[in-house]
């Protein structure tokens, strides 16, 4: 390989086979660096058989790029989703065979770099001395990090860690979406890396580990060594893939720049919610317009008078309602109600243990709904049995949308009409069990008054993978 790039895999300390592959060489008459990271899903062998074939299938895409390049990356990925899905009809040895990918195309004559992404393999960019993360992992433990709900630490042992919502191989028609496949461009300086990797290295190894290999007076072939020595060392629980790119003509200082990602319409270009500092504008203003600032001002203050009275009229009229209607009177709830509705408001870890609240195999009798508001809780049952009291006909749970992340594991629901109402939140289930329950889950949905739907309603699903990541569908 050149000095500029390199690319290498290792199997790890804990698997027997690498479903990972991997791409990193030039092409069109060495005018691009292809560089890309595949990480296989779907049993022994049914991961390997993705991972390289959408190898081959991105590299016989690209050998003859033209055109727009985001369009080039798509379509070689939107080709590799169809190759794999022809190949998994041909066999049902390997129906659940499916891959992530990050694919970059870098011009280093350009100083731009291109980029295709789906699912949790990642893109950074290493620039003086600061590491980037590019491109967003499709996963809900990672929405929980790159939001700032998860630290990086709590991330890399998380136990949904290795959850995904989107890959090749997957779900045909949401592929045919047109924000699917993440895509985006941004300038590759003098002196800048890419580093493209799979979960292997970064679950493994921290940023800080990291930056720390990337920034020492290494070759890029001692560097990719270095990092999955490191991983290894950690433990190496997955295989571990990592690809290195390099602008090496000669380093200037630059200010950060954040790449941009295309969305729906190549010709718009918007900046992608990747970690970076946003680029400050001077807006100038001229001496001679302070007439019009004045009456921008007098606007302003009519503006806030108008809203300020129509906010009073809202305000008395809902007081008004209020009193001529108020609310029902509620159930008071059990003692065991009123304790784990407690438990859970009070949880600095958002882990609720039911053991270690009602004892071994407890049975709660539920007479109210626990209204479920917190960003983060995991409720450990530990064999419990939720029935619902004989004059109670509301649901168990009810789970707002601001809840982003829910695990119930080990409950039995019994005799409630709900189980529990879900409302736009992701509830993960283990070990869960419904008796004599009407309707064990409700999905709600809130729409704008007068609104028109089309669309399909249909059961959620929830995709159990024989491999180190699961797929969990979307809805």
């Amino acid at each position: 390989m050149a000095d500029n790039f390199y690319g290498n895999t290792d199997t790890g300390k804990m698997r027997d086979n690498n479903e990972d592959n991997f791409i990193a060489q030039k092409i069109v008459h060495d005018k691009y660096i292809v560089g890309c990271v595949i990480d296989g899903v779907g049993g022994y062998e049914g991961g390997e058989i993705a991972a390289a074939l959408t190898r081959a299938t991105i590299l016989n895409t690209l050998k003859n790029a033209s055109g727009d390049v985001i369009h080039l990356l798509k379509a070689a990925l939107t080709e590799a989703n169809k190759k794999i899905f022809e190949k998994k009809q041909k066999s049902d040895k390997h129906n659940q065979m499916a891959c992530v990918v990050t694919l970059a195309l870098v011009d280093i004559n350009d100083n731009k770099f291109y980029y295709a992404h789906i699912g949790d393999t990642r893109l950074y960019l290493f620039r003086d001395n600061s590491l980037v993360k590019v491109t967003h992992d499709h996963s809900f433990v990672g929405f929980l990090e790159e939001s700032g709900r998860l630290t990086e630490e709590a991330a890399m042992s998380h136990p949904k860690r290795n959850e995904i919502n989107k890959a090749l191989g997957f779900d045909e028609v949401k592929f045919s979406e047109p924000d699917y496949i993440d895509t985006g461009e941004s300038p590759f300086l003098p002196g800048d890396t890419l580093l493209l990797c799979s979960d292997g290295l970064y679950d493994m190894i921290n940023s800080r580990t990291i930056t720390g290999i990337l920034s020492s007076p290494q070759t890029l072939k001692q560097k990719s060594a270095a990092l999955i020595d490191a991983a290894n060392l950690a433990g190496g629980k997955d295989n571990i893939t990592v690809v290195l790119i390099q602008n090496d003509k000669s380093p200037s200082q630059y200010e950060a720049t954040k790449p941009v990602a295309k969305k729906v319409e190549p010709e718009q270009e918007i900046a992608t919610a990747v970690p970076v500092e946003y680029i400050k504008k001077e807006i100038v203003v001229k001496k001679n317009g302070g007439a019009f600032i004045r009456f921008l001002v007098v606007l302003c203050l009519l503006l806030i008078a108008v809203l300020s009275w129509f906010i009073y009229k809202d305000y008395v009229g809902n007081n008004s309602a209020s009193v001529v209607m108020p609310d029902p009177p509620r159930m008071e709830r059990n003692s065991q109600v009123v304790k784990l509705s407690d438990s859970i408001k009070n949880s600095t870890s958002n882990i609720i243990s039911l053991r270690n609240l009602f004892g071994n195999n407890p049975k709660v009798v539920i007479n109210d709904s626990l209204l479920i508001k917190s960003d983060t809780l995991i409720i450990h049952g530990n064999n419990a049995l939720l029935v619902a009291d004989s004059s109670y006909n509301d649901a168990a749970f009810i789970f707002f949308p601001q809840c982003k992340y829910v695990l119930l594991d080990s409950i039995t629901f019994e005799n409630f009409n709900t189980a529990f109402i879900a409302r736009g939140t992701a509830v993960h289930l283990k070990d869960v069990r419904f008796k004599n329950c009407v309707v064990p889950i409700a999905y709600a949905v809130s729409l704008p008054a007068d609104t028109r739907v089309s669309g399909v309603i249909s059961d959620s699903a929830l995709l159990k993978i024989d491999s180190a990541k699961t797929i969990v569908h979307e809805r």
